[in-house]
């Protein structure tokens, strides 16, 4: 018989919310404990990614709340955004109702897992008390000049004349009308977050407990880069060409030049010529194709020669200028210099369009002849080919041609960075507007902080049709305005921030959720900051992380934080799979959460995710498991049901001695197990003690049983907190076990006065003994030899040896 999951978990949902247990409350002094999952988008219903997720975090947080930690558990939701709009777009409806209905639903759902969130600080970011924040942090950026209006390629639907993302580019078509789509320049807002860059890349040493996978793409994507900026000459117009390499040592062994499809030069250098039409669709092409498509590892690299050349400074030889679709204007100055036998990349491609190969850096291993080489050799060798130059180590030839490069002007020492300023602007409704207005005389006006906010128009006055670009500008009432400078007429501006842009610093707003004068409370965050740990998807490692990173290192340089980081621990938990693929509603491989709790229970479903792999790694569902953890659930109720209230006994019998050195080795282990979150290990542990339970039956006291089963229960609870709540008041209990203190061990008990020792013949084991802990070698060989088991083998002989690994092995060499 199942126990009544279906009336026991909706009652202890009540009970922990009318008693507030955890609202969380900043104490000068106390110990601390902030804990965190991503907060999620409202699609409307919890999915099983959701609930790995957050009962990951909600098992943390109960366990350190049971240790006597101050713990902070808030959830919200990260509200604006693309979906909301494009919903609305398909389905005309309204953005703001759908998102609210959707956060309705989740919230609920939520709070039917049982998950300890301080719901009375919920952040919404789609709310006016939390999108000012965004337009207040907006305006401090502006003044210290970190947010700034430049010129950007988007991806240009002409037909509905509006801007794309890259997931609405199918097949090079918009995603609407399937008209082909366009690069186009538009004037936007970016976030000058290299101004950070080093900062950003410093810091990551303080990062001791983030995953290094997370780490080397964080500094990957910053990318620092010591190297030579060379300033070759376009031939044919005289124009200077830049390109970055850190590897000036091999200049003499360029053969020729790349640049981006986006390289401004480009339509200088193509016009006019027979390969202009051809150049152009490749770009075109090239245009449809994602940075990540372009640069991927083990993809063929594709380019198209420009007809023009350019003059290598070092020695005036004229090379071949290319375009090709690994070369991304972003990174360094959009252009590279190709030295295809020192770099694989550039290797590849020559071998490709049968392009020369020159060697400058002699190896040791390589054939003197570059044709029959398989790879480019990219390590230190000894300079060739390079003018005065040769003989010298690689090592000292990169510094020393530098060094000359820059006292002959052909170019300059330098550091380059891969990270690229953050574009923040979306020609979009459902977003925070940016608190900007435009005026012909004053030019680019913030808005005063006391008009804060700018409020976002009601979606009924709206256009939502996804043409004519941003659905903001056809609203009169919102564009037009007075320049508060000058009061002439002026406009407003119509783009919205992307919504990386909320989730960049909601983890402070909740430290004080319902602060008015400022975005968050100095000393509240001051005291909950920085967050202890901090749970999430690996998909969110990069930008997500960086970005939340660069914002707490301006609110520190804003005298409004006290820290350089925001998370000190990270978690990065693995994708639930079902048949050996992501869950998703396209493939039709969905298990919802909903009907998992109502066929067996919340504690049910928070046992199994966590059970059925550690939490880094991915999950596969499995409905047969989810049996298993339901039938254990069971087995705890029913032994719960037959405990007895302790009842006094004169001693204790060995199996109640053994029993009781199970359990609190269990504390031990459990306890070990949480600190580092093997969850997994940890369940194991708690099914064991069940085990020892039912095995040691009648043969122990009823008090000793008692003492076993309320131990399992408490450290049972963060893993299954309805059931075990209402076993503790069956046990006759009056605190809730929610805010019962965890249990501690007795290390006394943990040290056995017996051990189970194997016992070998001839190195086959023949049988187990149990005898006193380090008994002494005479005493031990009498009882070896004693044993039936062991004197059936024996044969009435003597054996010639005994070998004796103390307190596990003895082998009887015959």
């Amino acid at each position: 018989m199942s126990y009544p999951f279906s009336e026991i978990e909706p009652k202890w949902q009540h009970r922990w919310e009318e008693a507030k247990v955890f609202c969380a409350t900043a104490k000068p002094g106390a110990k601390k404990y902030y804990l965190l999952e991503m907060f999620p988008y409202p699609s409307g219903r919890i999915h099983m990614g959701h609930v790995r997720n957050y009962t990951i975090g909600d098992v943390v947080a109960r366990y350190r709340l049971a240790q006597g930690f101050h713990v902070l558990h808030p959830m919200g939701f990260d509200a604006f955004g693309q979906p909301a709009e494009n919903a609305a777009i398909k389905q005309h409806f309204d953005p703001s109702v759908w998102t609210w209905r959707c956060i309705s639903q989740m919230r609920m759902e939520l709070k039917r897992m049982g998950f300890s969130y301080d719901w009375d600080r919920e952040v919404v970011t789609c709310h006016l008390d939390y999108y000012r924040w965004n337009q207040w942090i907006f305006l401090k950026m502006f003044e210290k000049g970190l947010a700034y209006r430049a010129k950007s390629p988007v991806n240009w639907c002409p037909n509905c004349q509006t801007t794309l993302a890259n997931e609405e580019v199918v097949e090079g078509g918009c995603w609407r009308c399937r008209t082909p789509v366009e690069p186009k320049e538009l004037e936007q807002w970016f976030l000058k977050i290299t101004a950070y860059a080093q900062d950003l890349l410093e810091d990551l040493s303080l990062l001791t407990q983030w995953p290094e996978r997370v780490l080397t793409m964080q500094k990957n994507w910053i990318g620092r880069s010591e190297g030579t900026e060379i300033w070759f000459t376009v031939q044919e117009t005289g124009q200077r060409l830049p390109v970055f390499t850190t590897r000036p040592d091999t200049i003499f062994g360029a053969t020729y030049v790349v640049i981006a499809p986006e390289h401004p030069l480009v339509p200088a250098l193509i016009k006019g010529r027979p390969q202009e039409p051809e150049v152009r669709r490749f770009i075109e092409k090239v245009s449809r194709e994602t940075k990540q498509e372009r640069t991927a590892e083990g993809v063929k690299k594709e380019g198209i020669f420009t007809g023009g050349s350019a003059i290598n400074p070092v020695n005036g030889e004229a090379i071949p200028i290319w375009v090709a679709d690994y070369v991304l204007v972003e990174y360094g100055t959009g252009a590279i210099m190709a030295v295809p036998a020192h770099d694989q990349r550039d290797f590849l491609f020559a071998k490709e369009h049968k392009l020369p190969i020159r060697v400058v850096i002699e190896p040791l291993h390589h054939g003197s002849d570059p044709l029959q080489w398989s790879e480019a050799f990219e390590g230190e060798g000894i300079q060739v080919n390079s003018g005065q130059f040769n003989g010298l180590p690689s090592s000292e030839g990169k510094q020393k041609i530098a060094a000359w490069m820059e006292e002959e002007g052909m170019g300059t020492r330098t550091v380059r960075w891969r990270l690229r300023d953050w574009l923040i602007s979306r020609q979009r409704y459902w977003g925070t507007p940016i608190p900007i207005i435009h005026c012909s005389a004053c030019g680019v006006v913030p808005v005063p902080e006391d008009r804060l906010p700018v409020l976002l128009p009601a979606s009924a006055m709206v256009p939502l049709t996804g043409e004519g670009g941003s659905p903001l500008a056809k609203v009169k009432s919102f564009v037009e305005t007075s320049c508060p400078r000058c009061r002439k007429p002026a406009r407003r501006e119509t783009d919205t921030m992307a919504t990386f842009f909320d989730s960049s610093w909601y983890f402070a707003r909740f430290c004080s959720p319902k602060e008015t004068t400022l975005p968050f409370d100095p000393k509240e965050t001051a005291f909950w900051m920085p967050v202890d740990q901090y749970i999430g998807g690996i998909e969110h490692a990069i930008l997500h992380l960086l970005y939340s990173r660069f914002f707490t290192k301006f609110l520190r340089d804003a005298g409004l934080l006290k820290i350089k980081e925001p998370f000190e621990q990270l978690l990065t938990q693995g994708m639930v799979l079902k048949d050996g693929e992501v869950m998703s509603k396209s493939k039709g491989n969905v298990v919802d959460p909903e009907g998992v709790i109502v066929a067996y229970g919340a504690d049910a479903l928070r046992l199994f995710i966590l059970f059925a792999a550690p939490p880094e790694d991915q999950l596969e569902w499995n409905d047969g498991a989810i049996d298993g953890i339901a039938r254990f659930l069971n087995r705890v109720w029913e032994l719960a049901e037959s405990a007895v209230r302790p009842e006094p006994v004169e001693g204790r019998t060995g199996s109640a001695t053994e029993l009781r050195r199970k359990t609190h080795a269990t504390i031990k282990r459990v306890t070990e197990d949480l600190n580092s979150f093997k969850f997994n290990t940890a369940i194991s542990a708690l099914m064991e003690l069940k085990n020892a339970i039912e095995k040691a039956g009648d043969r122990v006291s009823a008090n000793s049983s008692r003492e076993a089963v309320e131990i399992l229960v408490h450290l049972l609870n963060p893993f299954a907190p309805h059931m075990t709540e209402e076993i503790w008041q069956r046990l006759g209990y009056k605190e809730l076990l929610a805010t019962a203190s965890w249990p501690a061990y007795e290390a006394g008990l943990l040290q056995e006065n017996e051990v189970t020792l194997i016992v070998q013949v001839n190195g086959k084991v023949r049988s187990r003994l149990v005898v006193p802990v380090d008994l002494g070698k005479e005493e031990l060989k009498t009882k070896v030899l004693a044993d039936p088991a062991v004197q059936k083998w024996l044969d009435g002989k003597s054996p010639k040896d005994l070998i004796i690994v103390p307190n596990r092995l003895v082998n009887v060499v015959l």
